[in-house]
C-alpha cells in the first residue's frame, strides 16, 4: 500500500504545484501576454521557426527533455535508498527544475528564439556569450555520444524494440506532410499510428526482433596444462571475427559489416539518422514524430501507473519490504560515491537538468505560437518528467521486488527461484539485482536500464500483460525517449556551432549542413573512444557518463544565472531563482572536483581524458560566474541593449499551420 500512496501523493503534489506555484510564475513574475508577438511568427521560415499548437509542442518538448536521464539517474540513486531519491525528484522538479525550464523558455522567446548562450551575451557580456557557447558545445557533444550509445545498447539487449522505434520515422514523416502541406488533423493519424506502433512491438516480440550479431569463426586452439607443463589436445573454439551480421527474426541477411561489435553498428546508423533529422524541417519529422511518440509514451506511462496501482493495492509491490528508505553506507557497493553531493548530479532529468534549457531555448521557443502556452509547455513538461522519475524509482524498488527473472537463450524470460524452488521476491530480489558485493564500476548501462525494464514489466504483469510483451513495451519506451533527445540534441548542437561560426567569423560553420556534419562527426568520435589499450571502439564512450552528470548540472546553474540577470535588470523578485542558482552552481562543482580527484588517483594510471574535460568545463564555469559577479552591482533596473530591428518579414508569415 505504501507504493500506491507514494505515487498518488507525488502526483497530487505535481498537480497542485502547477496550478499554484506555476501560475504565480506565469502571471506575477514572467507576466505572460497572449497578445505578445512570438519568434515562431516573427521569424517564421517553416524549417526551424514554425508556429505550433501547444498540444503538439508539448509532445515535442516533453519527449525531448525526458530521455534516458529520468530512467538511468533514479535507477542508480535508489542505491542510497528510495526516500532521498523521491524527495529530490518531487521537490527538485517543482521548485528548481520546472522554474529552470520555464525561465529559459520565456527568456528565449523574448529574445527572438535565441539560445540561452546567445541571450547570455546581451544580459551579461559578449565574453559570457562565447564562454557559454563553448560549454554548450562540450555538453552537447557528450549528449550525442552518450545517448547514441544508450540507444545502441538498448537495441542490442532488447532487439524486440527495434522495429517499433524505426517504424515511427516514416509514419511521422507521412503524418507531417499530411498535416502541414494538406492541412489535415494530426490527432486522428497519430492515434492510428499508435496502434501500428504497438502492433509493431507485438511483432517485434513474437516474430521479428532485429539485431546486429557478432560473427564468430571456428578455430583450433592449443593450450598447456599449467600443473604438468604438458601440451593438451587441441580443441575447436568459437572466436570473434570483428564483423557483425544483420538479422531479422530468425533470418540472417547476407549483409556483414566490419564493425567490432553491434553497439558500434547501431551507433553509426543512429548518427546518420541524426544528421537527417537535424536538417529536415521540424514539421516534417521532429514535430509529428514527437507528437506520435508522446501518445505512445503516455499510453505506456498509463499502463505503468495502472499496473503500479493494482500491484500496490494487492500488496504484490511492497516498497518498504523491497528497499530500505535510506541505505546504510556499509551496504553500498565498493567505491560508491557519497550521497552528498552526488545525489544531485546522479538524478538530473526528473529533478533539474541543464540540458532542458537547451531544448527550451533551442527548439521549443521557436515553435510556441502563443506566449501564454509557455507554462503548459515548460513547467508542465518538467512536472510530468518528475512523475516519470517517481514511477522509475518505484519500478526499480517495489517493481524489482516483485520478482527477479533471467533471459533464456531462445528469447523467453523465466523467473529466478531459490534452492527450494520458490520465486525470489521482496528484498532478496532487489539485492540480487542491486548486488552490493560488486564494485561501483560494475553497474553498467545494461544493468541500470535493465532494472527499470524488469521492474516496469513486473508492474505490467499485474494487469495481465505477459512478461515478454511487457518487456517489449518498456524497452521501446526507453528507446523512444532516448531517440527524441538524441535528434533534438543534434539540432541544438547545429544551432550552437552556427552561432560559434558567426562569432568566430567562420562561414563553413554557419552552414546548417556543415554544422550538422561537425556535430554528428564529433559525437560519433567521442562515442567510439575505446575503454583502453587493446579494447575495441565503442567500449569506452560511456566512461564520459560521470562527466556528463556534473557538466549537465553546472549548465543548469548557468541557465539560472541568465534568468536571474533577466529579472534583476527588470527589478523583479529573484530570490526564488537565486537560491536554486547557487545550489546548482555549488553542488555540481563540488561533485566535479571530487570526481577529478578520483580520476587523478585512478589505478593503474590516471584518467587524464576525464580530468582534462572536467578541468576545462569547470574553468569555463568559474570564468562566467566571475563575469556575472563583477557586473551584478551595475545593472539592477538597467535594461540590456535592444535587439536590432528585423530587416524583413518572412514571406511565409500567412501560411496556415496544422489543425490539431
Amino acid at each position: 500500500m505504501t507504493t500506491l500512496l507514494v505515487a498518488l501523493g507525488s502526483f497530487f503534489g505535481f498537480i497542485v504545484a502547477y496550478h499554484t506555484y506555476g501560475r504565480w510564475l506565469a502571471t506575477k513574475i514572467f507576466n505572460l501576454d497572449p497578445e505578445a508577438e512570438v519568434p515562431s511568427k516573427q521569424l517564421r521560415d517553416d524549417v526551424d521557426f514554425v508556429p505550433t499548437k501547444k498540444s503538439v509542442i508539448f509532445g515535442h518538448h516533453f519527449t525531448s527533455i525526458a530521455g534516458t536521464g529520468p530512467i538511468v539517474g533514479p535507477a542508480i540513486a535508489v542505491f542510497w535508498g528510495w526516500l532521498p531519491a523521491l524527495l529530490w525528484v518531487v521537490l527538485g522538479s517543482i521548485f528548481i527544475g520546472a522554474v529552470h525550464d520555464f525561465g529559459a523558455l520565456v527568456v528565449s522567446m523574448r529574445n527572438r528564439g535565441q539560445t540561452i548562450g546567445e541571450v547570455a551575451g546581451r544580459l551579461i557580456n559578449p565574453r559570457a556569450r562565447l564562454l557559454f557557447l563553448l560549454i554548450l558545445f562540450f555538453a552537447l557533444t557528450l549528449v550525442l555520444a552518450i545517448f547514441g550509445l544508450v540507444i545502441a545498447v538498448i537495441f542490442q539487449n532488447y532487439p524486440e524494440s527495434v522495429l517499433s522505434v524505426w517504424l515511427a520515422m516514416p509514419i511521422a514523416m507521412a503524418i507531417g506532410y499530411w498535416a502541414f502541406k494538406k492541412g489535415g488533423s494530426l490527432l486522428g493519424p497519430s492515434i492510428a499510428a499508435l496502434f501500428l506502433l504497438y502492433g509493431a512491438i507485438y511483432v517485434g516480440v513474437e516474430y521479428l526482433p532485429i539485431s546486429f550479431n557478432g560473427m564468430t569463426e571456428t578455430v583450433v586452439e592449443s593450450s598447456i596444462d599449467v600443473a604438468t607443463g604438458e601440451a593438451l589436445e587441441p580443441k575447436e573454439v568459437e572466436s570473434p571475427t570483428g564483423w557483425v551480421q544483420f538479422q531479422l527474426g530468425t533470418m540472417i541477411l547476407p549483409v556483414s559489416l566490419p564493425m567490432v561489435n553491434p553497439v558500434v553498428a547501431w551507433t553509426m546508423i543512429l548518427m546518420v539518422y541524426c544528421f537527417m533529422a537535424s536538417v529536415l524541417p521540424v514539421w516534417l519529422l521532429l514535430q509529428p514524430r514527437d507528437y506520435v511518440n508522446s501518445h505512445q509514451l503516455f499510453v505506456a506511462l498509463a499502463l505503468l501507473v495502472g499496473g503500479l496501482g493494482v500491484a500496490g493495492l494487492t500488496g504484490t509491490a511492497d516498497l518498504t519490504a523491497s528497499t530500505p528508505a535510506i541505505v546504510e553506507k556499509s551496504a553500498l557497493p565498493a567505491h560508491a560515491p557519497m550521497i552528498f553531493p552526488f545525489l544531485f548530479i546522479t538524478i538530473a532529468c526528473g529533478a533539474c537538468s541543464g540540458f532542458h534549457c537547451l531544448v527550451s531555448s533551442g527548439t521549443s521557443s521557436k515553435q510556441v505560437e502563443n506566449e501564454d502556452d509557455a507554462q503548459f509547455v515548460a513547467y508542465g513538461s518538467m512536472l510530468l518528467e518528475g512523475a516519470l522519475a517517481v514511477i522509475v524509482i518505484l519500478a526499480c524498488t517495489a517493481g524489482v521486488g516483485m520478482g527477479h527473472f533471467t533471459k533464456n537463450t531462445d528469447g523467453t524470460y523465466a523467473q529466478t527461484v531459490d534452492t527450494a524452488g520458490a520465486p525470489i521476491v521482496g528484498r532478496e530480489a532487489w539485492v540480487k539485482k542491486y548486488d552490493s558485493t560488486k564494485g561501483w564500476s560494475d553497474f553498467n548501462l545494461k544493468s541500470k536500464v535493465g532494472a527499470f525494464v524488469e521492474g516496469g514489466s513486473n508492474f505490467l504483469s499485474s494487469i495481465g500483460i505477459p512478461l515478454r510483451f511487457g518487456i517489449g513495451i518498456i524497452a521501446t519506451l526507453v528507446a523512444c525517449f532516448a531517440a527524441t533527445t538524441l535528434d533534438s540534441a543534434t539540432r541544438l548542437q547545429r544551432y550552437v556551432i552556427q552561432e560559434l561560426g558567426g562569432t568566430l567569423r567562420l562561414p563553413p560553420l554557419q552552414n546548417k549542413y556543415g554544422a550538422t556534419g561537425i556535430a554528428v562527426a564529433l559525437g560519433l568520435a567521442v562515442a567510439m573512444i575505446p575503454a583502453g589499450p587493446g579494447k575495441p571502439p565503442g567500449t569506452g564512450g560511456l566512461m564520459l557518463w560521470p562527466l556528463f552528470g556534473a557538466t549537465n548540472q553546472l549548465l543548469a546553474g548557468l541557465a539560472f544565472m541568465v534568468t536571474v540577470f533577466y529579472l534583476w535588470r527588470r527589478s523583479k523578485p529573484i530570490l526564488f531563482v537565486l537560491l536554486p542558482m547557487i545550489m546548482m552552481l555549488l553542488m555540481p562543482a563540488l561533485a566535479l572536483i571530487l570526481q577529478m580527484k578520483g580520476w587523478l588517483a585512478a589505478e593503474p594510471e590516471p584518467k587524464w581524458m576525464l580530468f582534462g574535460f572536467g578541468a576545462l568545463i569547470l574553468g569555463l564555469q568559474v570564468w562566467i560566474v566571475i563575469e556575472g559577479f563583477l557586473l551584478w552591482p551595475k545593472v539592477k533596473g538597467e535594461l540590456e541593449n535592444p535587439l536590432p530591428p528585423l530587416t524583413q518579414t518572412s514571406p511565409n508569415a500567412a501560411t496556415s499551420v496544422p489543425n490539431c
